[in-house]
């Protein structure tokens, strides 16, 4: 089973204290599809992020959490690689036409085409499914902090995650 967990949570701590001390009053963090579900569907894991969370309550700081149900890495330069889920990228290999295709039949795993949105591609769900279940694991795991650390939860989608909503609202500065 998949254990994911925050490597170096005293200086975490550190940093985020420094942030706070340097007048910053937030942080934003990609709660990742490909961590939290990596096992299997509808087992999560929110544990490192409920560290994270605590954290951040004690410094006195906000976070935005970003829903990432994108891939991450995998790039020149990149020093981190978080693809899809195991079990997503397993039901791609048998059903290819979940993720995008361009002109020259190249298939790209970053993430699910909008295509498949309302097909029950995922061992019995939808992709909407999927992310609808999956949010509602956060919030529940996440209830105790809603509406004072975590102060405003979106989306993420697409490669690299251009696909976002809000996309960067206004209200945000």
């Amino acid at each position: 089973s998949y254990r994911p967990v925050l490597k170096t949570p005293k200086k975490l701590n550190d940093a985020l204290r420094k942030l706070r001390e340097a007048g910053v009053t937030g942080v934003m963090v990609d709660v990742w599809w490909g961590i939290v579900e990596a096992d299997a569907p509808g087992t999560y894991n929110f544990d490192a992020y409920l560290e994270l969370l605590k954290m951040a309550a004690l410094n006195g700081l906000k976070v935005q959490a970003v829903m990432s149900f994108h891939a991450a890495g995998g790039n020149v330069g990149d020093n981190v690689n978080i693809p899809l889920p195991d079990w997503v990228l397993r039901v791609g290999e048998g059903h290819p036409d979940i993720f995008y295709t361009d002109a020259s039949g190249h298939r790209n795993p970053e993430c699910l085409s909008l295509g498949c949105d309302r097909e029950p591609v995922l061992e019995g769900r939808t992709p909407v499914r999927a992310y609808t279940d999956f949010v509602r694991a956060f919030l529940a795991a996440a209830e105790g902090y809603l509406g004072w650390t975590v102060s405003e939860v979106t989306v993420g989608l697409g490669p690299a995650g251009e696909m976002r909503y809000p996309s960067y609202p206004e209200g945000d500065g």
